[in-house]
């Protein structure tokens, strides 16, 4: 009888133990992610599919979720806010806090960047082989980034005797860019930019020709001046706590690792999409879309490789490998752009 009793509480204890440890095993990982775009942006939303994908795939073991519109971090501190923990992962642009990515920055330079798609692989790309340290407290999950900064004006601009003076809508980069192709940069959030062109405050704007569908930018100007060949992008950045990154189970992080191999390419193409339809939309409204000259575009290249050189000396001079990094992004975009 003794025997028989030692016999089924050994058989309920190796129950338990079993039970306990499926209960473990099975235990949902829950990961915040700050996301710095509206919800209705397609970036946002490109960036929700990813994290249900990841659920999807992982059975339910990951559920992740989105903070949209910066309520989790602001925009200038989602990078901070995954280093501390604040979320697990957060996306948002390295050109946020300025000078903190001196390697990374180079991407957003004016390197003649096609579409958004080629900008992203190159983005991803360029972060993989220089592998800066300024990205080593945390996880790279990917990066992507918008399609070529064009120019959208109120008036033609077919060479840089017309760009002359003229009061354009500029910030960060885009401004330097301005002032060395002869406008006078104006800085002002995108938001104020609809109505600062409306009433003349301005006299165009240089961003993505998205912007002329997503912020109705089209009702006020009457040009955009296709000048790729001096393309800028800004690059943004999906990343992970270290710690949470680290603790999770080598088969989650193989799952996290190949769904964001394969997003790489969904945000380009949302890029893209977002373009192609802000010049659906400019060209509805009746403006018209110039293309420089073969001649014109070499012009333009040359007024803007000065910011190009600044970079390279200045970032060389923290003793960082920036004329490395400029070679290598040119190479990419010539892999990529074939």
């Amino acid at each position: 009888m003794r025997k028989n009793l030692f016999c089924i509480s050994m058989i309920c204890a190796a129950a338990l133990l079993l039970m306990v440890g499926c209960q473990k095993q099975e235990k949902t990982v829950e990961l915040t992610y700050s996301i710095f775009f509206p919800p209705t942006h397609s970036q946002c939303k490109a960036g929700i599919s990813w994290a249900e994908e990841i659920e999807k795939r992982s059975g339910g073991k990951i559920k992740i979720t989105p903070y949209p519109g910066g309520t989790l971090t602001a925009a200038n501190q989602c990078y901070d806010g995954v280093v501390k923990g604040i979320s697990d992962i957060g996306m948002s642009c390295f050109a946020y806090t300025r000078g903190r990515f001196p390697i990374m920055a180079a991407v957003d330079l004016p390197h003649g960047y096609i579409n958004g798609r080629v900008a992203t692989r190159v983005a991803n790309e360029f972060a993989r082989a220089m592998a800066p340290q300024e990205l080593a407290d945390v996880k790279v999950l990917y990066i992507h980034a918008h399609g070529p900064g064009l120019l959208s004006t109120k008036k033609p601009v077919r060479t840089l005797e017309d760009m002359r003076g003229l009061k354009i809508r500029s910030t960060g980069l885009s401004a330097n860019i301005v002032e060395a192709l002869g406008g006078a940069p104006v800085a002002m959030p995108q938001g104020d930019t609809y109505e600062a062109l409306q009433k003349g405050v301005v006299e165009g704007t240089f961003s993505p020709i998205e912007t002329l569908k997503g912020w109705r930018q089209a009702e006020v100007i009457d040009y955009t001046t296709q000048c790729t060949g001096i393309g800028y992008t800004t690059a943004m950045f999906v990343v992970m706590n270290l710690d949470k990154w680290k603790s999770l189970p080598k088969e989650l992080q193989k799952i996290v690792e190949e769904v964001s191999g394969e997003w790489v390419d969904v945000h380009g193409e949302a890029w893209d999409k977002s373009d192609d339809e802000g010049r659906e939309y400019t060209l509805s409204q009746g403006n018209e879309i110039i293309d420089l000259s073969e001649e014109e575009n070499k012009r333009w290249v040359a007024a803007v490789q000065p910011i190009i050189d600044d970079y390279i000396t200045t970032t060389g001079e923290k003793g960082l490998p920036a004329e490395k990094a400029v070679k290598v992004i040119k190479e990419l975009i010539g892999t990529y752009s074939k």
